[in-house]
């Protein structure tokens, strides 16, 4: 199945499985579930305001990588700009195989700019659990972007690019989170 997804020039060379999403972060927060006292209610703060930015998230699990971008909304155009920044990180002369969803703005046509040097395979519908960003996102909700408020949009785009860095500065949490034993390439 994957070599007919492949374009012709792809195919015998090396190949990096990548995986991909967005996450919606912003002042209508989550809260996160914390060990306390039983009876205890422990306080956390909560905004109830509505500005919001997307962090469109990918990671390479094999070389224990990511790339990412923090954007307003998510469309095609914005979709292109982190295909863009993806193709930046796959190493030279490889295929990046990106899995994602089927987001409308993940389709290829109209107007996504796919890179040369990526591929893009969609996974089945109804089936979040196969995607690791998933877990990459619960992780950053869970220990780095819970329980804030911020003043400004900027500020929710400084807070998302700190979560991003935080993760890609410890390549054995990329690869913990997200390796799957199915999405090897074995050549």
């Amino acid at each position: 199945m994957l070599n007919a997804a492949l374009p012709a020039g792809a195919q015998g060379g090396p190949l990096e499985i990548w995986f991909q999403d967005e996450a919606r972060v912003g002042q209508k927060g989550t809260h996160a579930y914390v060990w306390a006292p039983i009876g205890s209610r422990p306080l956390m703060v909560r905004d109830n305001r509505h500005d919001s930015a997307y962090i469109f998230g990918a990671i390479c699990p094999d070389r224990a990588v990511g790339a990412a971008i923090v954007m307003p909304e998510v469309n095609a155009e914005a979709m292109s700009h982190h295909l863009k920044v993806i193709g930046a990180e796959v190493s030279p002369h490889a295929h990046a195989v990106l899995i994602c969803d089927g987001a409308g703005w993940h389709q290829t046509g109209g107007r996504l700019r796919v890179p040369d040097n990526i591929t893009l395979l969609s996974l089945p519908p109804y089936s979040p659990e196969l995607n690791p960003m998933e877990n990459v996102w619960h992780y950053l909700r869970e220990n780095i972007l819970c329980s804030r408020v911020w003043d400004t949009y900027d500020d929710i785009v400084d807070a998302c690019s700190a979560a991003w860095r935080f993760l890609t500065d410890d390549p054995d949490r990329i690869r913990s989170i997200g390796t799957r034993e199915w999405a090897c390439v074995s050549l």
